[in-house]
């Protein structure tokens, strides 16, 4: 078995620092990189694309709302078109300086609200897959497996990259549920490792009410901003290999 692992990753803001980017580098085979909408600024967005360049990470763009304050964790009314928009400027900002660093930008990854939404809804589902039709470089897009994002990607010849959530927990309609709920988080790097190995093995997961969910994956994701992330990170890393799983880009 092969699989990706991804973790989200320039998410820092100015003097602000989320989370040990060059750490995580040196664990994962994929980064998604925020492209300043809901976080990341040109620095920090230059820092990480060298950073992942010389260690060989896949660099994704990881597009969300226009929403420092909020993180890009609170729903937006934006128009198809202008969301169309918004993401292929997000993804153009990030190739500038991928390119800048001897590398490119090789897929793309929704954040937060805009994943969410988009996972559910085909209008933004198929203003992202439109935006990454319109880029002048061949791009894949990660989301949730038998999503709108998938289906729109399928629509427009896009090929579609499944990923799971090592570090969240799943309802039993195989989204994730939401933060404000107790429990959707997972802090504990061996709970969460568990969870990946089931994933990529099985092609399940437990629900947070203990129902199996199949979710079949070719990504596994660990968020940056969860505490703890870079052990939570090497855990699931060590568990996979453990598990005779071969770790590498899908890219």
């Amino acid at each position: 078995m092969r699989v990706d692992l991804n973790c989200d990753l320039g998410e820092g803001f100015g003097q602000w620092t989320l989370a040990d980017d060059e750490a995580l580098l040196d664990v994962v085979t994929s980064a998604n990189i925020a492209c300043g909408f809901h976080a990341g600024d040109p620095m920090i967005i230059r820092k990480a694309c060298e950073s992942a360049a010389e260690r060989g990470v896949a660099i994704g763009a990881h597009v969300g709302f226009r929403d420092l304050a909020g993180f890009g964790r609170r729903e937006l009314a934006v128009s198809p078109a202008d969301l169309r928009d918004e993401t292929l400027y997000q993804i153009g900002a990030l190739a500038g300086f991928a390119r800048a660093a001897g590398s490119s930008v090789t897929y793309v990854k929704p954040h937060g609200a805009l994943y969410n939404s988009a996972a559910l809804d085909f209008e933004r589902a198929d203003a992202v897959a439109s935006a990454i039709d319109e880029f002048a470089e061949p791009l894949t897009l990660m989301g949730p497996p038998g999503s709108q994002l998938q289906r729109a990607a399928e629509a427009h010849g896009i090929e579609f990259v499944a990923e799971g959530f090592a570090d969240r927990r799943y309802t039993a309609a195989g989204t994730l549920t939401p933060r404000s709920v107790p429990g959707a988080v997972i802090d504990d790097p061996d709970v969460a490792a568990a969870q990946a190995v089931r994933m990529v093995s099985t092609g399940t997961v437990e629900s947070i009410d203990g129902d199996d969910v199949a979710v079949a994956v070719r990504s596994i994701c660990v968020h940056g901003d969860t505490p703890g992330s870079v052990h939570t990170a090497r855990r699931v890393r060590h568990a996979l290999e453990s598990a005779d799983v071969t770790l590498g880009s899908f890219t």
